[in-house]
Order: structure tokens, then sequence, then C-alpha cells
């Protein structure tokens, strides 16, 4: 049980029980406790791609303040405290559309401003070419041009914070170093991009790789080629899906071990139709899409994936399975990591921001069992 400012819980790294004392939002005291049958107690888990969850899709169009903000509260249920809503390809207006609702929701909702701390713009900038285009419509995509990216910081008050991007389009470096230059971060992904370019792009300042291993092509050269780059370049960390179906487990276990702990975060890129119930659907991208029962989001009666379906506290567990990780281990990839990203964000710490969550785990299940979460030391959420 945890007192009003004094919450209780196994620590992932040592299984001892400690007291957490929470003094105006943040993390005033950390010290060892008696106890046994704690639930773990952690940092809240920290998500850099969402694009929607429980059938709410932040890029259908019909976005609205209320929208985000039960968004938000979907995210507080597996233990998300922080996430960027990730918006994909599209016409500019649409795209300025929903920046312009997700900042709305920011000045009406206070956990919403505590949550979003800035938007995921993932495109529309990518490779055209079938692959590594994915799902994302090939009509709108484009070359960078800061002219509109202004326009998006303009319509949003400076909410664009992350960019997704392919840089051997036309202009792409220049447009790195100009983003970079804005306090934006800039990430590699959906490209088709040869190994010089991959590290011109990171010599201007680029310094994430978007789900890396996905958004690419089904073939591709032995070597060299744009995944061998990015993993051997250090000035990238690569986000990287650990749901069970975008990677498989050997290929997950050699990207963490090519990147190190220290450079790799998980993501959940989660879609609309995570966390619904396993069936079909009919969507307006992918015709009839069919949830499995394991979450998986795919093309029914393909083997092709529609998007991810699980959220982040599934891929936490499954990490640990395919890479064979300690549960602290795989929490440090989904707290402290992206935390960097967005600042001071993601530890058990003095002085660090009081979100938490509690949570059962045993080894071999694969989700995590959200118990309870404190957004700034207040409770917001309890099973």
């Amino acid at each position: 049980m945890s007192s009003p400012g004094n919450i209780v819980g196994r620590d992932p790294a040592t299984g001892e029980s400690i007291a957490i004392t929470v003094d105006g939002g943040v993390i005033a005291a950390i010290k060892s406790v008696d106890g046994a049958n704690h639930d773990y107690l952690a940092s809240g888990l920290i998500d850099l791609q969402v694009n929607g969850f429980a059938g709410l899709d932040l890029n259908d169009g019909h976005l609205t303040p209320e929208r985000v903000k039960t968004l938000s509260d979907h995210m507080l249920t597996v233990g998300v405290t922080t996430f960027l809503p990730t918006l994909i390809t599209a016409p500019e207006a649409d795209i300025i559309h929903a920046l312009t609702v997700i900042a709305e929701a920011r000045r009406h909702f206070p956990s919403v401003a505590r949550m979003v701390p800035f938007v995921h713009v993932e495109g529309p900038s990518i490779s055209a070419l079938d692959g590594p285009r994915g799902a994302h419509p090939a009509a709108h995509v484009r070359a960078p041009s800061l002219a509109e990216f202004e326009r998006w910081q303009a319509a949003s008050s400076n909410l664009v914070g992350l960019v997704t991007l392919a840089p051997e389009l036309p202009g792409a470096i220049d447009y790195i170093a100009a983003l970079v230059q804005r306090g934006v971060h800039v990430a590699l992904g959906h490209t088709a991009a040869s190994p010089e370019e991959i590290h011109k792009a990171a010599a201007a300042g680029a310094s994430l790789s978007t789900h890396l291993g996905n958004g690419a092509a089904a073939t591709l050269p032995r070597h060299p080629n744009f995944l061998w780059s990015q993993l051997a370049d250090d000035r990238l960390t690569a986000t990287l899906i650990a749901d069970g179906h975008h990677l498989p487990a050997d290929t997950f276990k050699a990207m963490v071990r090519a990147k190190g702990l220290e450079k790799a975060i998980l993501v959940s890129d989660a879609v609309a139709l995570a966390g619904m119930p396993p069936g079909l659907y009919e969507q307006p991208v992918g015709g009839t899409v069919e949830v499995a029962a394991d979450g998986r989001v795919g093309i029914a009666g393909t083997p092709y994936l529609a998007g991810a379906g699980l959220p982040l506290c599934a891929n936490v567990a499954i990490a640990t399975q395919m890479a064979g990780l300690t549960l602290n281990e795989s929490l440090r990839l989904a707290t402290e990591n992206p935390g960097r990203i967005i600042g001071n964000r993601g530890r058990l710490a003095v002085g660090a921001p009081a979100d938490l969550i509690q949570f059962a785990w045993q080894v071999g299940q694969r989700q995590l069992e959200i118990s309870a979460v404190w957004l700034r030391g207040e409770q917001v959420f309890s099973r």
C-alpha cells in the first residue's frame, strides 16, 4: 500500500522494496523499506511514437481536443505517462489541422500538457518507393520544405519537436541542419538512403533512427546498406518495435547489441486498432484488417502488417524475452533513454518528476500489468 506522498513498491533494479517521497510533484527521497509482495515501482513509460490507440486515430481527419484527452487517458491505463502524438504523411492542411487541435488540447487539459511535451511528425519527406514508404500515402510524399515546417510551427506554437525523414531527398541535409539549429530532433526513417547519405545526415545533426528495420525494402544488398550504416553510426540512437511481429527475435537482439543499451529505445508505434478486441475491422488504409489475439494487426488473409497493435508495456515485457534482457534493462529502453529526448524524465532519482507506475510482472509474461499510475505525484489511475 502507498500512503499520501509516500509511494511504495519493488525496485526493478534490485527487487527490494522502496518508498518514494513526493514533494511538489518531484521525487524528494527514495529509501529502502521492509516489505514483500509489492508490485514493481518504476518511472512512467515514455513512448516517442503513438499514432492512435483503442479506436482513436490521430490521422483520420476527425481529431478534436477531447479525443486527444481520451487518448491520453488510455495511455495512462497502459503505463505511459509521456508520449509523442505521431502524425504521418498527409497534405499540409491536414498536418496543420492536427497540430492545431493537439495544441488546443494541451491548453485546455493540464494532463495532456503534462503528458505531451511535443509532437512527432513522421514524414511527409520520406521515400516514395514501395517498401520504404510503408503505409504512408504515396500521393502526399514530398521533398522537405523549411517554409512548410515554419507554417507547422506557427500554427501550433512550435509544437513539433521530432521529425522523421528520408535523408536522400533533395535538400534533406540542409533541412536537417536547419531543424537541429531550431532545437528539433531529427530521425531517419522510411528511407532507401545510401550509407553515405546516412552518415551525412548524422553529421548534419540527425540523432535517431525511426523503428529501425521497418519501413524498409523487403530485400537489400547484404552490404553495404542503410541498416548497417545506422547501426554502425554512433551518432544515431535506434528506436525499435519489440512487439514480436515487426522484428524477429534474432534481429532485435542483434540490433540492441549493436547499439548498446545506451543508444536503443523502445517505441510502440501503436495504431488506432491497438488495444481493440480481436476481430476484423474495415479501415480506410488497408481495407479489411485483422486484430489477432496476440495483438498482431495485419491485412486480413495476407502476411502483411497493418500497423502495431501492442502498447509499450507489452514491448517492454517481450523485449526481455527476445533479447535476454533483465526487466530493469528493458525498462531503461522505455524510460531513461527516451527521457533524454524529452528532457529530465524517465528516472527514479531525487529531483526527477514523480511520473510513476506500479505493475506486476513475472518472467515469461508478455505484458506489464499496470496497477497504478502517478503524474507529478498525483495518482491518476488505479486498477
